[in-house]
């Protein structure tokens, strides 16, 4: 926490905590995966750069460099001795002036590292899971800025999943203010029809890190893709379907609106994708070693 070790127990803020009040706030989600090398931090750099970017986009400055927020995640990761897991950078304004305007008030920065599975279950990684497309809508792109991993997006995403768990499901998908498919609650989606990969562009979304991975992946594997607006009844008939994060890494969707995605299995696109992503992630894939930071 700004650029001191603290033990868990003693990682506190004052209840008056500005980004705790009102919600603004910067986040990154970010792994590290054991490998034959030792453990190793996917896309280090493109997470901490998109953090400095989120916060300036929202005017925030973060009173560390991007290079020593690298560093510290290194060391935090070293100390806490994990060789898996999930990293969170975290930048918050402090205690200090109330109201909406912060003036003053401190910029904080902590980093926690927690051992993490998959974010929507093993089987749902394997088998794919259940999706439902939310009452709620995206906040439209000048409400909230899209590019920006802020903590107050997140409500949003809770109402969706709420909804999406309270229904039977086991995520939601969230439409643009258009009606056109966005994302997910935490994640980016991709379809597949005709052998073609298709995912949202950005115009309505966060720039996902493991969304740029996969269309590099997609590309180098020589399957078509493009960026393109489609709804939700395309995705309806699409042959394949699958979220994308830090958190999700690569899940398949195998059924939306009580609706088959295709046979209701992963389909060969998708497994392809998650074969080399994972292979990716652990270490083996030669050419996206410049991907890995090795403790």
């Amino acid at each position: 926490m700004d650029g001191e070790l603290v033990n868990w127990d003693d990682a506190k803020v004052h209840i008056l905590t500005h980004t705790l009040q009102y919600g603004l706030g910067l986040f990154e989600g970010i792994r590290c995966y054991r490998t034959t090398d030792g453990p190793a931090i996917f896309r280090l750099k493109e997470h901490v750069k998109r953090l400095f970017q989120s916060a300036h986009i929202f005017q925030i400055e973060i009173p560390f460099t991007q290079n020593d927020i690298e560093s510290a995640i290194v060391e935090t990761l070293k100390v806490n001795k994990m060789e898996e897991c999930y990293i969170r950078p975290f930048v918050y304004i402090g205690y200090g002036v109330m109201g909406v305007y912060p003036k003053g008030n401190p910029i904080n920065v902590s980093i926690a590292t927690w051992p993490w599975g998959s974010y929507l279950g093993d089987d749902g990684i394997t088998n794919g899971i259940r999706i439902k497309t939310s009452s709620y809508i995206r906040n439209h792109v000048n409400s909230n800025m899209s590019r920006a991993k802020v903590c107050g997006y997140y409500v949003n995403s809770i109402l969706a999943k709420k909804e999406a768990i309270g229904l039977g499901f086991e995520e939601a998908l969230l439409l643009d203010t258009e009606g056109y498919v966005s994302e997910g609650s935490g994640e980016n989606v991709f379809i597949a029809r005709n052998g073609k990969l298709k995912t949202t562009p950005l115009t309505s979304i966060l720039e996902g890190i493991t969304r740029d991975s996969v269309i590099q992946i997609a590309t180098d594997e020589n399957i078509p893709i493009v960026e393109q607006r489609f709804t939700r009844d395309e995705v309806y008939i699409s042959d394949e379907a699958f979220f994308t994060g830090t958190a999700a890494e690569v899940t398949p969707i195998r059924e939306i609106d009580n609706r088959k995605v295709g046979t209701g299995k992963p389909g060969e696109i998708t497994k392809k994708i998650q074969e080399v992503f994972f292979d990716t992630v652990h270490g083996k894939v030669e050419k996206y070693k410049h991907w890995l930071t090795y403790l």
